[in-house]
């Protein structure tokens, strides 16, 4: 399969990608949201001309291709880029063949347990267990992810006292949920050994990037020091890091970001290294762009995969961006789990009406 041209339609936060092939059939993706804009143009300048008018066939040696060829930009912009080629080549197979993207991969349409996830630290620990509550009452929900600690945080708290206050309320508000928190690399060691004592106490069953996620070493040092499972990988998107994450342990769960990982294609090679090794893959997942969309049929497919889908809970207020993306919203929870629709590639249809407003761009023949 050749692509005779790859569109990209793009917001600052968004950015949808349309490749068309030699017979004119269309596949829909997406580069990872968040500065959408700037990783179209690294698309269009350092992805495309590499994946235009060749073979798609072999999808990881091209993806290899690329990054051989872009050797002096190894970071995450152009990981970003790929997903967007990637995911729309994905979804192009599948309308082709006439099933979902999960079947291609050897998997199958149907439900996918979810787990509730916060964004926010600006809320009090009552507030958060009670919104959380309600979903729990209205959507099903039985599993929820809450934050510790502040961003990056150097081991400061968001306010003093939040996370001490945040463990037990979250416990008591739901005694027989599944409870994980985020700590989003605030910590050193030995606050993230002590955070995770108390979490312990509570009966938390997952706790993310405790340290600062390019520290492995420290990462490892908790992960030996907890029985409760900790987890982290989301950031990382070179695969030789994701190698010596896995080989030395330093987490007892993996968490690839499809966006930023670089596509279905490279983070199916973490999934088949987490296997070999026995690791469990809960991806991230965090906004209701195709992310989301992309980590559920990918959960229906792998053998290893984790016990839950991550599943923002955050609307307008938090993502004005995410709003009115698609004709039919993907995105559904009925008793605390997702579906994966029996429809060909993604099965979902982009709004008309958001691409007319997007800034637009076009590699390869019209």
């Amino acid at each position: 399969m050749i692509l005779k041209s790859i569109e990209t339609f793009t917001t600052p936060d968004v950015g949808f990608v349309r490749v068309t092939n030699e017979d004119g059939a269309q596949g829909w993706g997406q580069v990872s949201t968040y500065h959408a804009d700037i990783t179209c143009q690294v698309l269009h300048r350092q992805v495309a001309p590499w994946m235009t008018g060749v073979d798609t066939s072999d999808l990881d040696d091209l993806l290899d291709l690329v990054t051989e060829r872009e050797h002096k930009f190894p970071g995450s912009y152009l990981r970003r880029a790929m997903t967007g080629v990637d995911t729309a080549i994905w979804d192009l197979r599948g309308k082709l063949a006439g099933k979902s993207v999960a079947e291609l991969l050897g998997g199958s349409a149907g439900k996918v347990r979810a787990y509730a996830s916060s964004m926010k630290r600006d809320i009090t620990p009552s507030e958060e267990a009670e919104r959380l509550k309600a979903l729990a009452d209205q959507d099903g929900f039985t599993a929820f992810k809450v934050r510790a600690g502040a961003e990056v945080g150097r081991n400061q708290d968001e306010w003093s006292g939040r996370t001490e206050e945040i463990i037990p309320t979250m416990r008591r508000t739901l005694p027989d949920a599944d409870l994980l928190i985020d700590a989003n690399s605030c910590y050193s060691p030995d606050r993230a050994i002590e955070v995770g004592r108390m979490l312990e106490g509570e009966g938390f069953c997952h706790f993310e990037e405790p340290c600062p996620y390019w520290e492995l070493e420290q990462t490892k040092q908790v992960t030996e020091a907890l029985d409760i499972d900790v987890t982290g990988g989301e950031q990382d998107c070179d695969l030789p890091t994701w190698k010596r994450m896995i080989d030395m342990r330093a987490v007892d769960i993996v968490q690839p970001d499809v966006c930023y990982l670089g596509g279905i294609a490279r983070t199916l090679r973490v999934c088949r290294m987490a296997g070999e090794a026995g690791l469990p893959v809960t991806p991230h997942c965090a906004n209701l762009s195709m992310v989301t969309l992309f980590t559920m049929h990918l959960l229906r497919a792998i053998p290893n995969a984790g016990k839950y889908l991550e599943f923002s809970i955050e609307g307008a207020d938090y993502y004005p961006w995410q709003e009115a993306l698609f004709v039919e919203t993907p995105y559904a929870i009925e008793d605390g789990h997702a579906t994966v629709a029996n429809a060909p590639g993604w099965g979902v249809e982009i709004s008309p009406t958001w691409l007319d407003r997007a800034q637009y761009h076009i590699s390869g023949q019209t």
